[in-house]
């Protein structure tokens, strides 16, 4: 969600004294506009809003001011400093809506911007033009920086657009029948997150067992094939179910594209993962979970686990296995980094390790 509140956050007693200087001017100037504004239109409504978008505008000048300045000062240690831009390209029912809670609550307290980007009528690809307007704007909006990114699309590589400053990926996958059925299930019965909304299927009360023996479409292999090609990306044979350089593109990807690619069933370990990785947004985001006032913001209201005989069928399916083998790659890698990158005390409490690398000075 884009925040327009202006934060503003000082480092030193000179940046403060810097901040004033340039509230003060940008109060003048405010006046100024209001007076001449004033003049010329009776309707203080109209004046309001003109003197609001100054001040929006002049207030990012001020926020900029105060990032450029903070970058004379030295870092804390694991800051990647104010430039850093994280791309979270999530998939459908994976849990992203709790992690974006938790983002949204850290944007306050850790000082960034999050920002969602919508695509017309829920494509995954996009053209080539809307693929240079979405890799200019995130690498050059700088007012808004450092900031998290998130929205449904595939991966996109923006070293093909020739970008100095490639952002951050992360992501979450889920068991694939899991997901599947929590989709099935959603369209039909929504979740605890808007309980009352409508579900366009609500009407269709076949079970999700009974699908899979009418080999119904909503429960095929077209609707199974989705976290592949979301990690294969922007590729013709990435959206052809069962294309087997698609599952290898997409674990390439996985491993050398993506920073960290957390698993919905294992959302604590991924958590603290990423706060030991990325402190600059992710700073308190275990706590915050732990806490509850974040854990599990949605829930799918109404969803009938699987018969044997339904486990046995999808066995059959290609694109199950296919998504199934995709989806364990995901975990060996994330049980990898998790294992060199936190611990669990006797408590049941996750930390993060020591640092086990040193640098000696220069003599």
């Amino acid at each position: 969600m884009s925040k327009s509140t202006v934060r503003l956050w000082t480092k030193s007693a000179d940046l403060s004294r810097r901040k004033w200087t340039i509230l003060a001017f940008v109060a003048f100037v405010c006046f100024c506009v209001y007076t001449i504004v004033s003049r010329h239109d009776g309707t203080n409504g109209r004046s309001g809003a003109i003197l609001a978008r100054t001040y929006h505008r002049l207030g990012k000048i001020v926020m900029n001011q105060g990032q450029r300045s903070s970058k004379d000062n030295p870092h804390t240690e694991g800051d990647l400093g104010e430039e850093t831009v994280v791309l979270y390209n999530r998939v459908p029912k994976t849990g992203s809506t709790t992690l974006l809670g938790i983002i949204d609550q850290l944007s306050l307290t850790n000082s960034y911007q999050a920002i969602n980007f919508n695509i017309s009528r829920l494509q995954r690809v996009l053209g080539l033009a809307d693929q240079r307007r979405f890799v200019t704007n995130i690498s050059n909006w700088e007012e808004v920086k450092p900031v998290v990114y998130h929205g449904h699309l595939a991966f996109l590589d923006f070293q093909s657009y020739g970008v100095k400053q490639l952002p951050i990926y992360i992501n979450m996958v889920r068991d694939p029948l899991e997901r599947l059925m929590s989709h099935y299930y959603f369209l039909r019965y929504g979740d605890d997150f808007d309980p009352h909304r409508a579900r366009k299927m609500a009407s269709d009360q076949t079970t999700f067992d009974e699908c899979v023996e009418q080999d119904g479409a909503e429960c095929g292999p077209i609707k199974m094939w989705v976290q592949i090609p979301f990690f294969c990306g922007h590729h013709a044979g990435c959206w052809e179910p069962g294309n087997e350089w698609a599952l290898e593109e997409a674990k390439r990807n996985l491993r050398e594209k993506y920073l960290v690619v957390g698993i919905t069933e294992e959302f604590s370990y991924f958590l603290a993962v990423l706060e030991a990785a990325l402190p600059r947004f992710f700073r308190g985001a275990t706590d915050l979970y732990e806490r509850g006032s974040q854990s599990h913001l949605r829930k799918t209201n109404k969803k009938i686990l699987p018969s044997l005989t339904t486990l046995l069928k999808m066995e059959k399916s290609r694109v199950y296995r296919m998504e199934r083998e995709f989806y364990s790659h995901a975990v060996d890698q994330f049980h990898f980094i998790r294992d060199t990158t936190i611990g669990m005390t006797e408590t049941r409490k996750l930390y993060i390790r020591q640092k086990s690398i040193h640098f000696n000075k220069i003599r």
